[in-house]
């Protein structure tokens, strides 16, 4: 009798797809966590509060799958109309939903070579043709580089892994390029010291801006992301998600998100703390020979000219820090390492001192 394994299954898509691979969440040991690029501060506690108010017999209950309250809030908190507001699972969700909404199999799209490495994936998943528009050797983004024919471009600002910030210049540059195409901007990190391109989508309709509150909000475990642009973009996306699922939110997201946003004393008060520990850090890492790209994220990107990544990253998690390696060409020399608290970044230099970097 053949013996079948449960691969035997799969189609053809699930065998070929090469599926994102997230930062490791070891539960060998306590760990200091520096590897995915989490808040170290807890979420509002107005946000907590509200979640734990929204956990009672309503539950029984669906959430209102347009989501009114949160995107009326975010609506509020950037001067813009609801509908120009979409909200989803985590970002990640909005940009799974945006691949299909606005790329096609039949048109390339551009993204930089150096990127968050979803995006191969979901171009994969849809059967959408890409290419890769190379950064220059301290991994810049050269707008003039996408002024070219596609079928599309996306890309994220700051960028990651590397940190790259792109001025909102150099956004509008590459939107005025590329008038016929959607553009999306994938902001996850904007809020630790970079300046939004949200207000240009008055002038651009083809641009969509992506946030999520998983970062600067410290609620990435509650999976709430966020999607600004012209109401037909947003109607595209919501034709995508009700062919998934109409109920993409919870009423404990709902709640906690709504609350999160409203709350902007706790939220810029925790990211000063933030840039401030990224500063320093990379003032020391510098006086220890690291070189460090300047970063508007709540990481750093660093290498070292004697010292391979990969040894460095073993050596820190043997100490109990983890921090995130890339075996990837151009980007194997380096590190990133998520901004932690003071006394997590103190842990994490006198590690590195110790080893004698």
């Amino acid at each position: 009798m053949e013996v079948l394994t449960l691969s035997t299954y799969w189609s053809e898509l699930t065998t070929s797809l090469e599926p994102y691979v997230p930062g490791e969440q070891p539960k060998d040991r306590t760990y200091i966590k520096l590897n995915t690029n989490e808040n170290p501060y807890p979420p509002s506690p107005k946000a907590l509060e509200a979640i734990r108010e929204a956990a009672g017999a309503d539950l029984r209950l669906y959430p209102d799958p347009s989501c009114d309250a949160l995107r009326e809030t975010i609506a509020a908190y950037y001067g813009f109309a609801k509908e120009q507001v979409f909200v989803g699972n985590g970002s990640d969700e909005i940009l799974a939903f945006a691949f299909p909404a606005f790329f096609s199999a039949n048109r390339k799209i551009l993204f930089p070579d150096i990127t968050y490495s979803f995006y191969p994936v979901y171009a994969q998943l849809y059967g959408i043709p890409y290419e890769t528009v190379p950064t220059d050797e301290q991994f810049r983004i050269d707008p003039k580089t996408y002024a070219v024919e596609n079928g599309g471009v996306i890309l994220p600002n700051p960028n990651a892994p590397t940190a790259r910030f792109l001025l909102v210049n150099g956004i509008k540059e590459i939107l005025e390029a590329n008038k016929e195409q959607v553009v999306i901007v994938d902001e996850a990190y904007i809020d630790f010291g970079g300046e939004s391109v949200a207000p240009l989508i008055a002038e651009y309709p083809n641009l969509l801006v992506v946030q999520t509150l998983s970062k600067s909000r410290s609620l990435a475990g509650l999976r709430v992301g966020m999607a600004l642009g012209h109401p037909d973009l947003i109607e595209g996306l919501n034709r995508i998600k009700n062919s998934f699922n109409s109920y993409t939110l919870d009423r404990l997201a709902l709640a906690g998100a709504v609350a999160a946003i409203e709350d902007r004393d706790y939220f810029e008060e925790t990211n000063r703390k933030v840039v401030a520990t990224r500063d320093r850090t990379t003032a020391a890492l510098r006086e220890l020979g690291f070189e460090v790209i300047d970063s508007l994220a709540n990481f750093v990107f660093v290498t070292h000219p004697q010292k391979e990544a990969r040894e460095l990253f073993a050596l820190l998690k043997e100490r109990g820090i983890l921090v995130r390696y890339f075996n990837k060409p151009r980007i194997d020399r380096y590190l990133r390492v998520s901004i932690g608290t003071d006394e997590e970044m103190d842990a994490l230099l006198d590690v590195l001192r110790d080893i004698s970097v």
